[in-house]
């Protein structure tokens, strides 16, 4: 099986860096990604995954919504922040799971929907696909997918000129951002795939994709119901 915290990097391990997370992610606001969880059918009574959760935030933006959130990260150091902002916030309704894509055993009703964010490019193709087939599994039917990803909108021949747009537009200081070394070490070390290859993984382990937007043909994500 692979070893999901050893692809995800021993970053995720690194107290400076959990502590810095955010930041170099952007803050990024979730509640975007609730609404569309909520139009796609997602009540208070639903029960949401996050997987690859990191500090939280998402969780913690959808915890008032429903009645249960499992926080899925193969980091401990991750999830021991994820439960000392739920504690200090006073949200009751987190569980958290060190775990991964591949790992997590889910307990309990049917999941009414999945997150992810920039978590399934840590592991390659045929990963991402037993992956996806998990998470059908764990899913009621009709149940919801949301999908934020590092994937390629793209021909290979158009990779240079789309590679070198994503490189130029990245932040000069590391603490601000991800800078360009760090996106030439994702593309090195780390598994982005091309839309054309994940969109068939989607529809073979029982997915229909209902929303798809992509930004700079490189930042996608999807909305898709388990059929």
């Amino acid at each position: 099986m692979l070893d999901e915290l050893a692809h995800a990097g021993p970053e995720h391990l690194d107290q400076d860096f959990v502590a810095g997370f955010d930041r170099k992610q952007g803050y990024p606001d979730f509640s975007a990604d609730v609404a569309v969880l909520r139009a796609a059918g997602l009540d208070p009574a639903g029960t949401v995954v996050d997987f690859g959760a990191g500090t939280g935030r998402f969780a913690l933006a959808v915890a008032p919504h429903v009645s249960r959130v499992v926080a899925v990260d193969v980091s401990p150091a991750m999830l021991s922040v994820v439960r000392s902002r739920a504690a200090e916030a006073g949200i009751r309704n987190i569980e958290c799971v060190q775990a991964g894509f591949l790992s997590y055993q889910h307990v309990g009703p049917d999941a009414d929907a999945v997150y992810t964010r920039n978590s399934l490019h840590q592991v390659p193709d045929f990963w991402k696909a037993l992956a996806l087939d998990r998470i059908a599994r764990l899913l009621r039917p009709g149940g919801i997918l949301r999908l934020h990803d590092l994937i390629f909108d793209c021909q290979p021949a158009d990779v240079g000129t789309v590679v070198d747009r994503w490189l130029a537009g990245a932040t000069q200081n590391p603490e601000d951002g991800y800078t360009s070394g760090d996106y030439a070490e994702h593309l090195r070390t780390e598994f982005s795939t091309f839309r054309w290859l994940l969109e068939p993984m989607l529809d073979a382990t029982g997915f229909d994709i209902v929303t798809s937007e992509f930004v700079r043909s490189v930042y996608g994500a999807y909305t898709c119901l388990r059929r």
